[in-house]
């Protein structure tokens, strides 16, 4: 080993060597520190480093939504976790709850106040079970969100909420959840208790298939089942095909969505249709429109049985042909690397599923009026 001279200025100095005593007036107390830059709020660089108690906003959250805004700062990590800054999954969970309930009174003929109940009730559900979906989803995922540029500001992975918390929030949303199930008919409670299996799985569909949202759909569909149900009193064939339907719908958004993250799933190996269509996104899209739209006709036509009101069956199909066209609206808008239009576009399926909705209640209130 070779000493090499040099001097103040740390050129060669081939004279001799020197030893140079560190100047600290020149360099200051402080030359040995971190120079790494504080990340910004909401977008931490490391799991845990926010820590219990750091208020931390999550990176796709809504802006200035009412959690982040009004919530008392001890709930925030809890509401963020349930994702209640982020009400779009909530919509998604509670829409084929409500086709599924006026579908079901469309063919029945009949709408009392029991049913406004299970309207009401599949409303708060939606919120308190997606919460424990979600609250699920961050705990078993609490190992891949911090590596993911979306996620990793999620309170788990951030460390504003402790595993066991997440798993005690979990456990009192079920309950709120159970609860409220119990006001319906025995045969939807059965449904009610069967769908906890596919939210379960969910989480891990994503590490042994390129097909988790198949998963999701099966999981997020499930009201269309349980609400006709809880106001016929068995399952029908109308009720399964509008089923079908909010899958291949499910399909449709939550491949846009999965589109945000390919880059990061695939450098942490993590399957999504997004990864697996790639280019060929629009195509699977379009593919998911035309099913999603047939078999929701079809579920309308078989609903309303021989003899139909005319009116009240028109404008029941018109709901399924204006929900084709706004998801065509959204194929024609579609930039799958433009992380904000996939968000822009994922959101816009609030209106989407909302156009059956209107629909199927008009025709509800025409054929009660006409009598059947």
């Amino acid at each position: 080993m070779r000493l090499v001279p040099v001097q103040r200025n740390r050129l060669p100095r081939p004279e001799r060597v020197i030893y140079i005593k560190a100047n600290l007036g020149t360099h200051g107390p402080d030359h040995m520190t971190d120079q790494t830059e504080a990340p910004e709020a909401g977008h931490p660089s490391r799991p845990g480093q926010a820590g219990p108690g750091t208020d931390v906003q999550v990176a796709d959250a809504v802006r200035r939504n009412w959690v982040d805004t009004r919530a008392p700062a001890a709930w925030r990590p809890y509401l963020r976790l349930s994702r209640l800054d982020r009400p779009i999954g909530t919509w998604l969970l509670l829409l084929p709850c409500w086709w599924g309930l006026l579908l079901a009174a469309f063919s029945t003929g009949r709408f009392g106040f029991h049913d406004l109940w299970i309207l009401a009730a599949c409303g708060v559900g939606a919120i308190v079970m997606r919460g424990a979906g979600c609250t699920w989803n961050d705990i078993t995922d609490r190992n891949i969100d911090d590596k993911v540029a979306r996620t990793r500001s999620r309170p788990l992975p951030s460390g504003q909420v402790s595993t066991r918390g997440a798993l005690v929030w979990m456990a009192a949303q079920c309950l709120v959840g159970l609860a409220i199930l119990l006001t319906f008919n025995w045969a939807a409670v059965g449904l009610g208790v069967a769908s906890l299996g596919l939210v379960a799985i969910y989480p891990f569909a994503k590490r042994f298939t390129w097909w988790p949202q198949v998963f999701l759909g099966l999981a997020f569909n499930w009201g269309a089942l349980l609400a006709w149900t809880a106001h016929t009193g068995s399952l029908g064939w109308p009720a399964v095909l509008l089923y079908l339907a909010g899958i291949a719908w499910t399909l449709f958004y939550d491949t846009i969505y999965a589109h945000q993250d390919k880059e990061d799933d695939a450098l942490i190996g993590v399957h999504s249709t997004a990864r697996l269509f790639a280019e060929r996104t629009p195509l699977w899209l379009r593919g998911f429109l035309v099913i999603s739209v047939v078999l929701m006709m079809l579920s309308v036509m078989i609903a309303a049985g021989p003899g139909a009101n005319p009116l009240a069956l028109a404008l029941a199909l018109g709901g399924a042909w204006g929900f084709g066209w706004h998801l065509a609206w959204q194929l024609g808008r579609l930039n799958i690397d433009d992380t904000d239009c996939c968000l822009r576009l994922f959101r816009s399926n609030r209106n989407a599923g909302l156009i059956p909705v209107l629909f199927l209640a008009v025709a509800v209130l025409i054929r009660l009026n006409a009598g059947g």
